[in-house]
């Protein structure tokens, strides 16, 4: 049995999340919300010189997790669910079929990304794809209200230790060794998911990702 873990953003979903959940939060969002958003552009905004794209990328996507402090979780599901109706005409369909492909063999399949657990719950339930999520957990109290925070991202080498973690308690639950690991994801922040599995592949990549792929020999998968 393989392992196939595929990316979100850039990957099985080809369009801009954080453009979606705008479109979404123009209906919903009260002046606070408005206000947490505008609060977390600046500081992104004020941290990207210093630390880079991808920290500036995380500090705003915390605050953006913030406009949902006091959300139950029904609230937050129609909330996903709108994400989901609006973002799915840019779902990558080549890859979903290819994750049929890998199902029909046996392959066992894992969404990786940085997003939202919820969120990619709701679309790969839309996809009618059966397959693990292992992502950004949204955080909620005893009382079942969402605190407006997150857990630890699950992005560059985070992604790594998560799929070793999977792998190592499966193997624990089957009593056999999974050696065979497959990796569709496109960006550089994927880099060292992609050294560590077998079977690196790099989807729609950009041309410094391509140059990349290309000097590591890399397959890649166009749309």
């Amino acid at each position: 049995m393989a392992i196939v873990t595929v990316d979100f953003d850039g990957t099985l979903y080809q369009g801009n999340s954080f453009k979606v959940m705008f479109e979404v939060g123009k209906n919903t969002f009260a002046v606070k919300q408005w206000g947490v958003l505008f609060i977390g552009l600046v500081k992104a905004a004020a941290i990207m010189p210093f630390k880079g794209k991808n920290a500036s990328k995380h500090q705003f996507f915390k605050a953006f997790a913030r406009t949902f402090k006091g959300k139950t979780r029904a609230e937050l599901d129609l909330f996903f669910q709108e994400l989901v109706d609006i973002g799915k005409q840019d779902v990558h369909q080549g890859l979903v079929l290819k994750i049929r492909e890998h199902q029909k063999k046996g392959d066992t399949i894992i969404v990786l990304s940085g997003a939202l657990n919820p969120f990619l719950k709701a679309f790969t339930k839309d996809l009618e794809l059966d397959v693990h999520v292992i992502s950004t957990e949204l955080l909620y109290n005893e009382k079942g209200l969402c605190t407006g925070e997150i857990g630890k991202i699950i992005n560059g080498d985070e992604k790594v230790k998560k799929v070793q973690e999977w792998i190592e308690h499966q193997e624990i639950l089957a009593d056999h060794t999974i050696s065979d690991i497959w990796a569709y994801a496109d960006s550089e922040s994927d880099i060292p998911l992609l050294n560590y599995v077998q079977h690196p592949i790099v989807v729609n990549p950009d041309q410094d990702m391509k140059k990349i792929a290309d000097r590591n020999n890399w397959p890649i998968f166009a749309s």
